[in-house]
C-alpha cells in the first residue's frame, strides 16, 4: 500500500521526467520542475538535494516502471511468444518513438554520466527478461543470440522509425523471423 509521501514523491518524478523531456536537462531549472509538479521550491529540494539526484531518481523511477511491466508481459504465458516479444519491445522502445517522445530517449542518452548503474543495469535486466522469454520455447544458447539480434535491431529501428506504429511492424517482422 503507498503512503501519501510515496504518491507525492511518485508525481514530482513523473512531472519532473516530463519536464527534462520538454526542456533537455541542461534546460531544465529546478523552479520549472517545482510548477509542473504544484510543489513549492523549497518542497521539492526538501525531497531532492539537487537537480542531477532529481534527474537520477526520475530515470529510475521511469526504467523500473517500464522493466516491471515488460516482465509482467513477459510472463503473461496465456498469449503467444511473439506477442509478447513485440509488446515487451513496444514497452521498452516503441513508445519512445516519435517527435515528442524522442525528447525522453535523447535526455537519457545524453547525460549517461548523471545516472549512474542504472545505465548498465536497466538495458541487461531487459536482454535477461527477453533471454529468459524465449528460453521457455528454445534451449539458452539459442536464446541468447537470439534475444541480443532482437535488441539490436529495436535500437536500429528507434532512430529510423518516423512512428511507433512502424516501429511496431517492424518488430512484429523481426520477431517472426527470429523467433519459431
Amino acid at each position: 500500500m503507498s503512503t501519501p509521501d510515496a504518491d507525492r514523491r511518485t508525481l514530482v518524478l513523473d512531472s519532473a521526467m516530463a519536464t527534462f523531456a520538454r526542456f533537455g536537462y541542461r534546460k531544465t531549472s529546478m523552479d520549472e520542475v517545482a510548477r509542473a509538479a504544484h510543489i513549492s521550491r523549497p518542497g521539492l529540494y526538501f525531497l531532492f538535494s539537487s537537480k542531477e539526484t532529481l534527474f537520477r531518481a526520475a530515470v529510475t523511477q521511469t526504467l523500473e516502471r517500464d522493466l516491471a511491466a515488460i516482465d509482467h508481459v513477459l510472463t503473461d504465458t496465456g498469449r503467444p511468444l511473439s506477442d509478447r516479444l513485440v509488446d515487451a519491445f513496444d514497452r521498452w522502445a516503441g513508445r519512445y518513438v516519435g517527435p515528442m517522445s524522442r525528447d525522453v530517449t535523447a535526455v537519457i542518452e545524453e547525460n549517461p554520466g548523471l545516472l549512474g548503474e542504472i545505465v548498465d543495469t536497466a538495458p541487461r535486466r531487459f536482454e535477461e527478461l527477453i533471454t529468459d522469454a524465449i528460453t521457455l520455447t528454445s534451449t539458452q544458447e539459442a536464446a541468447t543470440p537470439i534475444a541480443q539480434t532482437l535488441i539490436s535491431t529495436s535500437i536500429g529501428l528507434k532512430y529510423q522509425a518516423e512512428s511507433r506504429e512502424f516501429y511496431v511492424d517492424r518488430m512484429r517482422t523481426a520477431v517472426a523471423l527470429l523467433v519459431r
